[in-house]
């Protein structure tokens, strides 16, 4: 939040409309936890809404067992310590806190759009649901009560590969609560990170939806999942395994730290070609580049030149994870290494390469300088120069820039953060006049995808048959870059956006990998990167 959203200056209405009239529900007056102190300040930073009332009601009541809140509080303690969110917005230091008896006394919920549950709460199923959109709820507040907070750890402890987070909404009239937004986020290997990790989410997912109703002034719904029986805090026959494997897991941490300063632990990332189309090849074909010397590569692309295939990636080695940019000319099966094309005094990674006009183009990713960036080549392949740069102060990733249907689109993985800097769950587009950036209109619904199994770019967009294709990373499992999406986008312009997966890659497809996150394709050629558990693996 703090890196993208959080400006002091205030977000003026878009819209001809009133201004949403809404009211938080929660269970106390202080100790409010950093994401309902964020959500807080976003809302009384956006002239679209009104936060009009923060109504304190009866908290859920419940007795956890005192292993599980002792053992919580460690936990806390020691792994979910982050700083305090510290509002911007001037108005933060003034609200009123009434209860839901005064409230009901001066008759001023009548005056509400909605209301949005910010605590677990004692109340009667119907109450608020007759306002205009009812009355709004996180799934995670299920799993809480007012003496404990167990969400995240049953996906922890059972291994689920993703965590759900839902929104849901209850009506006046409607026989169910009915889902409004929901996406899926890596476990964690805590559950108090886990937990504090998708509330920081959240607020995103929160806001975004709370933008789109004031825009339409409609509530559209999602067909709901299956529900499942409230899950109760974990006893202590759970609770020992789980503790022993957080202990084990903070070890392995902990020795992977050592070696990195040692030059022996980078994560061994590397890059496989085969012949096939990005629609449907078989990974099962793909021949292993092996690194020359020490150098580990990942996020490849192909580029065609003077008749030539060449592949940019990321590259950095075991003593020295600070990435930079190299370029090296495919034959057959073998990379030759040609040099290094762009280094800077920070990370760089994922050089979409392109071309436009006469001029030769490269976004590699820059999240550390804090602004997106597009290069000019001014000698292929190793000479390039500073063109063009946007979203200045915003952490983005993982950008794509290209034309499709007589428009420039921009496809951007932005981090909006206090405590958990994540590019792995939002998805951000923009139109744009093209690489020179000189104006940006982003989407009316951004982030159009949120959920770290789907949302994060993983190669350059392409089109078949007719159709637009976006490959995505599936961050899943506890692994970064565990797998690969094929995205189908069935719909795109600055008012709607909607796709669906058509082809998953994991990986299994090669002996001692256990990630892949990367692809690219070029004449009948496809290349594609993966991790190996071990840097022994490579070198057998």
């Amino acid at each position: 939040m703090d890196a993208s959203a959080a400006s002091t200056a205030r977000t003026t209405a878009q819209s001809s409309m009133a201004p949403l009239r809404i009211g938080l529900l929660t269970d106390r007056r202080d100790g409010l936890e950093n994401w309902q102190r964020a959500l807080i300040d976003r809302l009384l930073a956006d002239d679209r809404f009104r936060l009009q009332a923060i109504i304190v009601c009866p908290a859920k009541p419940g007795a956890a067992p005192a292993a599980f809140r002792l053992a919580a509080a460690l936990e806390r303690r020691t792994l979910g310590r982050q700083p305090v969110y510290r509002p911007k917005d001037p108005g933060f230091a003034e609200l009123a806190f009434n209860t839901l008896d005064e409230l009901v006394a001066r008759g001023e919920g009548k005056g509400l759009d909605l209301v949005l549950a910010i605590s677990p709460l004692s109340l009667p199923q119907d109450a608020f649901s007759s306002l205009p959109f009812g009355s709004w709820h996180f799934s995670f507040l299920d799993e809480a009560n007012a003496d404990a907070d167990w969400y995240g750890y049953e996906e922890v402890i059972a291994g689920k590969p993703s965590t759900n987070l839902c929104i849901t909404v209850r009506q006046a009239g409607k026989r169910d609560d009915e889902m409004l937004a929901e996406a899926e986020f890596n476990t964690k290997f805590s559950a108090v990170r886990n937990s504090d990790f998708i509330k920081e989410r959240a607020v995103t997912l929160v806001m975004r939806e709370l933008r789109k109703l004031t825009t339409t002034r409609i509530l559209t719904t999602l067909p709901s999942p299956a529900t499942r029986p409230p899950l109760q805090p974990p006893g202590l026959g759970k609770l020992l395994p789980y503790a022993a494997r957080v202990g084990r897991n903070l070890l392995a941490r902990g020795r992977q730290a050592v070696e990195e300063k040692l030059g022996i632990g980078a994560a061994p990332w590397v890059l496989f070609v085969g012949d096939g189309r990005p629609e449907d090849f078989d990974p099962r074909t793909a021949v292993l580049l092996k690194p020359d010397d020490d150098e580990l590569r990942a996020d490849p692309f192909l580029f065609p030149h003077d008749g030539e295939t060449y592949v940019f990636y990321e590259a950095y080695t075991p003593r020295n994870t600070k990435a930079h940019i190299s370029v090296g000319k495919l034959v057959g099966d073998r990379l030759e290494r040609l040099g290094i094309a762009l280094k800077a005094e920070h990370h760089l990674s994922y050089p979409f390469i392109f071309r436009h006009d006469d001029g030769i183009f490269m976004i590699p990713e820059t999240n550390k300088a804090r602004r997106l960036e597009v290069w000019r080549c001014v000698e292929f392949p190793l000479r390039w120069e500073l063109h063009a740069s946007a979203l200045e102060g915003q952490s983005s990733a993982d950008s794509a820039l290209f034309p499709f249907r007589g428009k420039w689109w921009l496809f951007t993985n932005l981090s909006e953060f206090h405590a958990y800097e994540d590019h792995c769950s939002e998805l951000h587009i923009f139109e744009v006049d093209g690489p020179d950036l000189k104006w940006m209109k982003p989407h009316r619904n951004n982030p159009v995808v949120m959920g770290s199994t789907e949302a994060r770019n993983a190669g350059r967009p392409f089109e078949y048959a007719g159709r637009l294709y976006r490959p995505s990373q599936r961050n899943e499992h506890g692994i970064y870059g565990y797998g690969l999406n094929i995205m189908e986008v069935e719909e795109l312009d600055l008012h709607a956006y909607r796709e669906r997966c058509v082809r998953t890659i994991e990986p299994d497809f090669y002996p001692g990998i256990v990630a892949c996150h990367h692809m690219d394709a070029l004449g009948g050629r496809y290349i594609i990167d993966a991790m190996f558990a071990d840097q022994a693996d490579l070198l057998r």
